[in-house]
């Protein structure tokens, strides 16, 4: 709750900062947000006032303005996103029980949301990202896979297995051109090239960034909430 709280305060300084900007940032938590197309998307989420969780406000920098829509398809309960071949792909929690990954596409050519092809949403269990249009996936269900999907095949395939030595699960994921940073408790960090991942047989080529030590020497264990980058 004091997280919560403070994230608030954050938003309504960054609020009264843009206000002479006539920039509006929307107060929310718990959403995820994309750039596409020279454009900023925050979809879902919670507002500190009352507000749809199914909404996605849209930032267009060439007018300065932002704009609003609502649709029954987006998830409530969002995990992730990832933009891929021109669209907006967002995940939310799946069940412990039924196994089941649900997940929606949105194209922005002509605004309509929809539902992922279960062969995808599958195997979306647990962070991702894209790079060179290819979508990877950080399974963290048994183990620590990375896995990428084959468009051509219809099927997720293993990349490479990662060691829990250097990072501790939950782990996230950060693409920066064509490295992955894979960043777990305390900030435990292990950084490899992804093509080089995938032609490699057996040892993975890594480097790596300790946890954070604590001012009593102690390691850090905090759990890393949320990592993204973003650019337009």
């Amino acid at each position: 709750m004091e997280l919560l709280e403070r994230y608030f305060n954050f938003m309504v300084q960054q609020q009264k900062l843009c206000a002479d900007l006539k920039f509006f940032v929307p107060l929310r938590c718990y959403f995820t947000y994309e750039a596409l197309d020279g454009k900023i998307y925050a979809i879902g989420g919670l507002g500190s006032k009352s507000s749809n969780p199914q909404s996605c406000d849209t930032y267009d920098p060439l007018t300065d303005s932002w704009s609003s829509s609502i649709d029954p398809n987006i998830p409530p309960d969002i995990e992730d996103s990832v933009v891929l071949d021109g669209k907006i792909y967002v995940r939310c929690g799946f069940s412990a029980v039924s196994s089941h990954v649900y997940a929606v596409v949105y194209d922005p050519s002509n605004g309509t949301w929809q539902h992922v092809d279960a062969d995808m949403a599958c195997g979306w269990r647990g962070p991702a990202v894209v790079i060179n249009g290819v979508l990877y996936v950080l399974d963290q269900t048994s183990g620590i896979r990375l896995m990428k999907w084959r468009e051509d095949i219809r099927e997720w395939v293993a990349v490479t297995r990662l060691s829990p030595l250097l990072m501790r699960p939950p782990c996230r994921l950060v693409a920066i051109g064509k490295k992955v940073f894979v960043i777990g408790k305390g900030l435990g960090t292990v950084v490899f090239d992804v093509e080089n991942a995938a032609n490699m047989d057996g040892v993975l080529v890594s480097s790596s960034v300790p946890r954070l030590i604590s001012d009593d020497d102690e390691i850090s264990w905090d759990n890393v909430i949320s990592c993204k980058s973003l650019a337009i």
